[in-house]
């Protein structure tokens, strides 16, 4: 462990680690402020494009989707977002008035309907977030591979107890836990 010497009043120096010692409650406090500032950066972004925090989740999953090759579709949307039917309808409606997204009726069954990204609205997240990716990358330049791994599993872990513990959690009357 880095320690460095400090003086306490008496001029006297004591030894103290260099960082807080990474304890479940530090972990959780951190998480929940990199939740907060990232809430923050999305509304920045929302209110520039009249869009609600809802519709940016929307926008994220179905980007998402299609990163991983997956066609997104709103009953799929409406599961990942945790939505009604009618909220969805709303969510897409906005979307799709903004210009930020298409439906599509699919080729092999004219009854399904996949979710589309324009190009604008691709390049236009990228302008927005890109900046943000770039500080990132230079934030964590710093850490070497096995450091980079080690931080992949615990955000994992975190994410898929997260999803856990949300599932597993008693829903109230409108369906929110």
């Amino acid at each position: 462990m880095v320690v460095s010497r400090v003086s306490d009043r008496s001029g006297r120096g004591r030894a103290r680690p260099a960082a807080p010692e990474a304890s479940d409650e530090l972990l959780v406090q951190l998480i929940r402020q990199l939740n907060v500032e990232l809430d923050r950066f999305a509304e920045m972004f929302g209110q520039a494009h009249g869009l609600y925090r809802t519709d940016l989740s929307a926008l994220v999953v179905i980007m998402d989707a299609n990163r991983r090759g997956e066609t997104m579709t709103p009953t799929r949307l409406a599961k990942a977002l945790n939505l009604s039917a009618s909220a969805t309808t709303a969510v897409l409606d906005r979307l799709e008035k903004a210009g930020h997204l298409r439906r599509d009726r699919s080729a092999d069954d004219r009854r399904r309907v996949h979710l589309v990204m324009p190009e604008r609205t691709l390049r236009l997240g990228a302008q927005l977030f890109g900046p943000l990716g770039e500080a990132y990358a230079r934030a964590w330049a710093g850490f070497d591979a096995a450091e980079r791994a080690t931080i992949v599993r615990f955000l994992q872990a975190t994410i898929d107890t997260t999803v856990a513990v949300r599932t597993e959690s008693p829903k109230s009357d409108n369906g929110q836990a």
